[in-house]
Parts: C-alpha cells; sequence; structure tokens
C-alpha cells in the first residue's frame, strides 16, 4: 500500500506539472518552468538510477563472489563475508527459502521504478514537450511532433514484445546465442531510431528502450517471482526453484544492460558519437564494448578466465574513438577566401546562433543560454572558437537540428577563420 500511494503521488505531481505546463506555454515562463523542470526530474533520475544500478551491481557482485562449498550449511546457496564502514559483514543466501519468513523483508523495487518514472518524465521535458525543436530533425525524417511522441512510446512497447517472447523460448538457456541475437535487435533499433529522431534523441530513446527492457523484467518477472516464492514459503507450500531461477537470469540481463545505458545517459555531450555520419553504427558499437567490460568484471569477480574479453571490448572502443575523429588535415574543406574577417563570423553567429547562445536569448525553447555558452562578442566567439569547430564545422550538430539553417558555405566559412588564426581584430 506504501508503494501504491508513493506511485499516486508521482503521478499526481506530473499531472499538476502538465497543467501548469499548458497554462504558461507561449508566456516566458514556459522557458523557465521547462528549464528548472528539467534540473528537479534529471537529479530525481540520476538519484534514483544510482541507487538502482548500486544495487544491480552489488547483488551480481554477491551472487558471483559467494563462498558454495566452505562449511556451508544444507540448506544454503552459499556465504560471504564482507568490511565497509567499518564494520564486519555476514550475508548468507538460501537455496530457496527460510524456515520461516522474517516480518522484516526489504525488497529491491522502487529504486527501478521510480528510476523509469523520472526517466520518461525527463524523456518528456526534455524531448516531448518540444518535440518540434528537439525530436524531430526534418532533415532526417519530416513527421509531426504527436507522430514522433507516438513513434517512441510505441518502440519501448515493441521492444519488450519482441524481448519477453525471445525471454520465453528454449534459446533463453544458450547464453551466447542470447546475445548475438539481442545484440542484432538492439542494432535494429538503433538504426531505427536514428532513421526517425534527431541522432541525440535517437540516442536519448536507445536508452529508454534498454531502461524499459529492465524495468519491465523488474515488473513483470522478478517482482512476482519473488512474491510467488515468498506467498509458498509463509504458507509452508513447496517452491518453484525455477521462478527464482529465471528472475535471476532476467537480473543478470539488466546487469549487462547497465553500462550502455550509463552511455546514453551521458551521450549528448559528446557530437563526436551521435554526430556521426552513421551514429547508429557508433552507438551499436559502444553499447556492445561497454556490455564487454561489464563481462568481462563479471568473470573476474567469479574467479573465472576472462580470456580475450577485456583486449576486444576495449580494443573496440577505441576502434570507435579512432573512427569517429575529424580528418586532422587543414584545408580539408574547400578552399578558402585569404583573411576571413571576424565581422562575416560575427554575421553568421548572430544569424544562426545568439537566439539561443547569448545573454538574453530570443529562443521560444531555451530562455538561458545552453550551458553558458555565449557568442556576444567578437572575443566570446574566439574564446569558444574550438567548440565552434567541433559542434558547428565537423559534426554539424549545432544549430540544434539545423534550426536556423545555417548553410554549408557558412559553416565553410567558420572553418577557414578558425583555421587562419581565429583573429578578432
Amino acid at each position: 500500500m506504501q508503494g501504491f500511494g508513493y506511485g499516486l503521488t508521482v503521478l499526481a505531481v506530473l499531472f499538476l506539472l502538465l497543467v501548469f505546463y499548458l497554462l504558461v506555454q507561449g508566456t516566458p515562463w514556459e522557458g523557465h518552468l521547462m528549464e528548472w523542470l528539467n534540473i528537479v526530474v534529471r537529479l530525481m533520475h540520476v538519484t534514483f538510477g544510482i541507487a538502482w544500478i548500486g544495487a544491480s551491481f552489488y547483488f551480481v557482485f554477491l551472487e558471483n563472489t559467494l563462498n558454495r562449498t566452505e562449511n556451508v550449511r544444507e540448506e544454503l546457496a552459499g556465504n560471504l563475508w564482507a568490511v565497509h564502514g567499518g564494520g564486519f559483514y555476514y550475508l548468507e543466501k538460501y537455496k530457496l527459502a527460510p524456515p520461516q519468513i522474517p516480518k522484516a523483508l526489504h525488497w529491491f523495487k522502487y529504486e527501478a521504478y521510480f528510476t523509469w518514472l523520472t526517466g520518461f518524465s525527463l524523456l518528456c521535458v526534455v524531448y516531448y514537450f518540444n518535440a518540434g525543436s528537439m525530436l524531430i530533425d526534418p532533415q532526417v525524417l519530416a513527421i509531426s511532433p504527436l507522430a514522433g511522441v507516438a513513434i517512441g512510446i510505441g518502440s519501448f512497447v515493441v521492444a519488450w514484445v519482441l524481448y519477453h517472447v525471445l525471454c520465453r523460448t528454449p534459446l533463453v538457456k544458450n547464453g551466447l546465442v542470447m546475445a548475438v541475437l539481442g545484440f542484432l535487435i538492439c542494432t535494429a533499433f538503433a538504426w531505427f531510431y536514428c532513421q526517425v529522431f534527431s541522432a541525440r534523441a535517437a540516442y536519448l530513446h536507445f536508452g529508454a528502450m534498454l531502461g524499459t527492457l529492465m524495468v519491465g523484467n523488474v515488473f513483470f518477472i522478478i517482482i512476482p517471482a519473488q512474491k510467488a516464492m515468498v506467498k509458498a514459503a509463509t504458507e509452508g507450500q513447496p517452491l518453484n526453484p525455477e521462478l527464482g531461477k529465471h528472475a535471476g537470469l532476467r537480473s543478470l540481463h539488466n546487469n549487462y544492460f547497465t553500462l550502455p545505458v550509463l552511455f546514453v545517459m551521458i551521450s549528448n555531450h559528446f557530437p563526436s558519437t551521435f554526430g556521426h555520419s552513421y551514429p547508429w553504427a557508433v552507438l551499436a558499437a559502444i553499447a556492445l564494448g561497454t556490455a564487454g567490460i561489464k563481462h568481462w568484471l563479471n568473470l573476474r569477480e567469479k574467479h573465472q578466465a576472462t580470456g580475450l574479453v577485456f583486449p576486444l571490448a576495449a580494443g573496440l572502443l577505441l576502434a570507435v574513438a579512432f573512427v569517429t575523429a575529424p580528418k586532422t588535415e587543414t584545408g580539408a574543406g574547400p578552399a578558402c577566401t585569404p583573411n576571413v574577417g571576424v565581422a562575416q563570423v560575427q554575421g553568421i553567429v548572430q544569424l544562426r546562433c545568439v537566439r539561443c547562445h547569448s545573454a538574453q536569448p530570443t529562443d521560444e525553447v531555451f530562455t538561458t543560454a545552453p550551458n553558458g555558452v555565449m557568442f556576444d562578442t567578437p572575443q566570446d566567439i574566439a574564446r569558444l572558437k574550438d567548440k565552434i569547430m567541433q559542434r558547428v564545422v565537423v559534426t554539424k550538430t549545432m544549430p540544434q537540428n539545423n534550426k536556423t539553417h545555417m548553410t554549408q558555405e557558412e559553416r565553410n566559412l567558420l572553418r577557414c577563420w578558425i583555421e587562419q588564426g581565429a583573429k578578432v581584430e
């Protein structure tokens, strides 16, 4: 009942925020509200996410490192001594259940639920409430904001159904086959998102899709299995060991999803990934590499041979860094006009950039300069020339979805000015 009350409270707060947003839409309060919603919901999402992923890492670590042979009682699957924070701890895992279920039994589920709820709320705040600016890129696919939102949410449902059906087949017992099929399906979703949404939004939807699989595992599989086991133990009925095995397998799947999801959470800060010509391939490769690193850690915790797992995973991530690197030759683009002046550059920046990146933005979405980046003076432009080169010239990820229609000729002119020393005299 307490958890149900928490859920109703969250839904009520979200409903009130939606009503307030509709009331202030089109007023100066809209941008201010969106910025603070972004801050608050993002902080909540990160906090709950740390709790959930920390619990996932900890329990997989326990499973991997349990003492299963030395002085272990018959009813136990294993035990572990640990020291932390100045104290000693002794943990025991039962094969099925203790003779009597204690009244004080902690359930690890709310971390997962609130991580997903706050994550979906953040997706709404950043991308769905501003779908025309943040979600849809007409150069990728010209669709309505409503269609984009429907596709995004619908894709999560489709992904869960595909994954759940696959897990109900005999293939789930073959870890290697499941890993290959899972990677191919995830790659297909990465490709699909990049054909529909802006690259940044595509990455975030990929992470949200994986997060949906994870919370689906908790809500539909792991918690029901645990409830059934507790009920059977409380009533003195025989326990079905397959429930625990299947729930443990889904928990292990979640463990491998964590690092790809964490990468997606920070990916928007690194345009060399989502700004590449093949962003879906970069995303798939990084997801595979980070999952490989997690596999290496799991093998180490089990004291099993790791073989080439770490070199291959690390090599894949380094290969991505190499492939996404910009051309190092100066003058790689069209020939430059000699002595490009700062007045020309400032004219382009004033026309295409300062509606967001200035002390007093005029953009309807960004009422404060994103990340504090401002181009109000020639000195500001010269000081941030490296960012301009990376975001505007190399990856072409700014302006956002090319909202202000910057031309390739203008990008070339900015490149020439920077290559000629970014002089402001």
